[in-house]
This record gives structure tokens, sequence and C-alpha cells, in this order.
């Protein structure tokens, strides 16, 4: 294994990453709007994290699917996070920003694990199953016209 894919593979999990945590913010922002927990975004946001990650990050393989189900698992725990974050803010009348600040991660993750349901814990495996073979599976031939 060479200096450069080692480097390669490195960048592509940090970008992997940081869609995981971008997903994340988008999908606490539908959240929201909608007023309760959607775990069953989890899907959708597994689709395109794969698609993009097999498209720009990493060729289609084995590599690129554990990102993208790794991807798809940092996204639903950011969102839990995020979401408890905001719970916070709301009771006690603060920005988001600093009832993240003032609440800390160990505090942020036993609320999210409070909030922890068997069905959302089957939603997120589903989604990381789904991103990891949409990921994994190979690149489709161009269409022969003969």
């Amino acid at each position: 294994m060479s200096v450069h894919s080692v480097a390669r593979a490195v960048f592509a999990l940090v970008c992997a990453a940081m869609l995981g945590f971008a997903a994340g913010a988008l999908w606490m922002v539908a959240a929201l709007y909608a007023g309760h927990a959607t775990s069953w975004l989890a899907l959708p946001f597994a689709v395109v994290l794969a698609w993009t990650i097999r498209h720009w990050v990493h060729s289609p393989g084995g590599y690129a699917a554990a990102l993208a189900a790794m991807a798809a698992l940092l996204a639903a725990l950011y969102v839990n996070l995020l979401m408890a974050g905001a719970l916070i803010a709301a009771n006690m009348g603060m920005g988001i920003v600093e009832a993240l600040r003032t609440a800390g991660t160990g505090m942020l993750l036993q609320l999210a694990r409070l909030g922890f349901s068997a069905v959302d814990a089957g939603w997120y495996l589903a989604a990381a199953v789904v991103g990891a073979a949409l990921a994994g599976r190979p690149a489709r031939r161009g269409a022969r016209h003969d």
C-alpha cells in the first residue's frame, strides 16, 4: 500500500464524515419544520449520501459501501444530538449554539439516548444497509447501440 493510496483513503474518510455531518444538519432543519422526530428520513438521506460518495468521493466497491454506511449512521447520530440541543434551547429560552456549547457532548449524547427507540434503530440500520448497497454495487456499463 503506497502513501498515495493511504492519503486517498483518509481523504475519502474525512469527506464522507463531513457529508454525514452536513446531511445531519439538513435533516435537523427538516425535522424542525415537521415538528417531530423524522427517523424515516434516514432512507432518503442514505440514498443521497451513497450516490454522492459513489460518484465524487470514492469509486464503487467495498470501501465506498463502508463510507456510505458510516456517513448515514453519522448523520443519524448528529441529527439526534442537534435535536436534543434544539429541545434544550427551546425549553431554556436560549439560542441553539449557546445551548449546544452549554450542554456539552456528554449531556447531548445522554439526551439523544433517552429519546432513542427501537423503531429509530430500525430506520437507521435500514438506511445504513441501503446506503452501503447502493455505494458498493459495481458501476453500470453504458448501453450499446449497434
